[in-house]
């Protein structure tokens, strides 16, 4: 049995075979096996420097793939070119201030990967209705004509999910989206990914606020020491939280002192609007 676009509805969105991601021929995470299914909203916890973050980018092709298997809706990662299907929300305070842009401008950057790099970007009126459609999920459309230096650093978060959403991907990946921003801002962010959650929308998390996103997870995954030492349901992993080390404590940039891997042709990465010196997480 298959799908209408010939896809098998059993095959997971992303899935991980014993595999070791790093940077420099530097295993960061080693023998991770994971499997994320359509529907799902899995978040990522672990202490500093334990590798979630260079999980999640690994996977994208935004770092060394060292070992084991890599497959995104089926197909091996290597072989995989369709990245509009990948939501992605790297991990960043605010946008670069070096750039004017408005808010729709950026949330437009998402419908470039939906267009020919040989032709005229020319935004259609299916373009114009799925940023519509994208600020009106984040809250911003009454913000769409505003310059993003005006907006305060939540709300710059939300301008990056909806650029994440401009493309219409099946899943989303997004590094500490609550990171960075106050109480106030994290609950508004909450409040977004519930929406997301209740349109069936897949997400993957690499957070260190579970508080704010208890109500929407359904899987937990705790990274400790490079390796996946917890995967299961939300209830099990509050049963089982002191054997887990700091899991969700604190905020940092596990991966900012080491150095970049070429990516992948078509995978995620930082834009001209993005903050000088590219992402780190």
């Amino acid at each position: 049995m298959t799908t209408a676009d010939g896809r098998s509805p059993g095959v997971p969105i992303i899935e991980l075979r014993h595999a070791s991601f790093g940077y420099a021929e530097q295993a960061v995470v080693t023998g991770a096996t994971l499997a994320i299914h359509p529907g799902e909203v899995v978040a990522v916890l672990g202490p500093n420097g334990s590798g979630k973050s260079t999980l999640v980018r690994g996977l994208l092709g935004l770092n060394d793939h060292l070992g084991g298997e890599v497959r995104l809706f089926g197909q091996p990662r290597e072989s995989f070119t369709d990245f509009a299907r990948l939501g992605y929300v790297p991990q960043r305070h605010t946008l670069s201030a070096s750039v004017r842009a408005t808010v729709a401008e950026i949330v437009a950057v998402g419908r470039l990967s939906h267009h020919r790099w040989w032709r005229p970007v020319l935004r259609s009126s299916q373009d114009a209705a799925i940023i519509d459609r994208a600020l009106d999920v984040v809250g911003l459309n009454d913000r769409a004509h505003a310059d993003v230096a005006t907006l305060s650093g939540g709300q710059q978060r939300r301008v990056l999910i909806a650029r994440a959403l401009a493309s219409d991907p099946d899943v989303l990946l997004m590094d500490e989206p609550t990171a960075g921003v106050d109480t106030a801002n994290q609950q508004v962010l909450s409040t977004v990914l519930a929406r997301l959650a209740a349109r069936g929308t897949t997400m993957v998390i690499v957070t260190h606020e579970l508080a704010a996103l208890a109500d929407i997870v359904t899987r937990i995954v705790v990274v400790q020491g490079g390796h996946l030492v917890f995967d299961g349901p939300r209830d099990e992993f509050v049963s089982r939280t002191g054997e887990f080390v700091a899991s969700a404590d604190h905020h940092h940039h596990e991966d900012e002192h080491r150095p970049r891997a070429p990516r992948l042709p078509g995978a995620p990465s930082a834009g001209p609007l993005d903050p000088r010196g590219g992402v780190h997480s």
